[in-house]
């Protein structure tokens, strides 16, 4: 069985335990605290150098960066409809896979750290930093935008790991404050489609970075 070291609030850590439900791979998660920084523990990093969540181990087999984790899953798994293995859709898969970590990632993550991270340590969004992020999210979430219109899922007529990926760095969307109103499209694909999801539903994340459903 995989052995998955992360920290379910993060992006990339909930990222794979989504990814991996989806897959349909079992695996046994060891929890790493982020916030009091287990992740950058000597035992920690002999399995990751770089520091971050998550890791996995398979075995003799230890594997970072959560993208090709869910690759590896997959493969691992046989699942060909969340990973096909037809020769252009696979590359269509991958090219998704590596512009959420390229581009789509870093310019979310802005939003995270801003209008989430610093408010519950004690401090408050720089406005500036902010709004000199938001044409280059507008230009990628255009990018997306165009590519869901008309379709329910980003690659195939199901799910697969690149709907997950690209869902991931948005997953706090209403807490992030992202700029998503000229953006339908991808709305509708993160409300209707992903967030319905039962390995979505399953990872949840909540305002404050807990997994723990708040007080009714």
């Amino acid at each position: 069985m995989l052995k998955i070291y992360a920290d379910p609030i993060t992006v990339n850590c909930r990222k794979v335990l989504a990814g991996l439900d989806l897959i349909g791979e079992p695996y046994e998660l060891v929890h790493v605290d982020y916030f009091t920084g287990q992740q950058k523990e000597p035992a920690y990093m002999a399995l990751n150098p770089n520091a971050s969540v998550p890791a996995m181990v398979d075995g003799d087999f230890v594997l970072w960066e959560s993208n090709a984790i869910l690759q590896y899953a997959a493969d691992k798994r046989g699942n060909d409809a969340v990973y096909p293995r037809d020769l252009q859709t696979r590359a269509d898969v991958n090219r998704w896979l590596l512009w959420e970590s390229s581009s789509w990632f870093p310019s979310c993550y802005v939003f995270l750290v801003e209008n989430c991270v610093k408010p519950l340590l004690g401090g408050s969004a720089d406005a500036s930093v902010l709004q000199a992020q938001e044409a280059q999210f507008h230009k990628l979430a255009s990018i997306l935008d165009a590519r869901l219109a008309g379709r329910d899922w980003v690659a195939g007529a199901g799910p697969t790991i690149a709907d997950i990926a690209l869902a991931a760095p948005m997953h706090l969307h209403g807490w992030q404050q992202l700029p998503l109103a000229q953006h339908q499209n991808l709305v509708r694909w993160m409300t209707r489609s992903v967030e319905q999801l039962p390995c979505w539903k399953k990872t949840t994340v909540y305002q404050g970075f807990t997994t723990t459903p708040p007080a009714a």
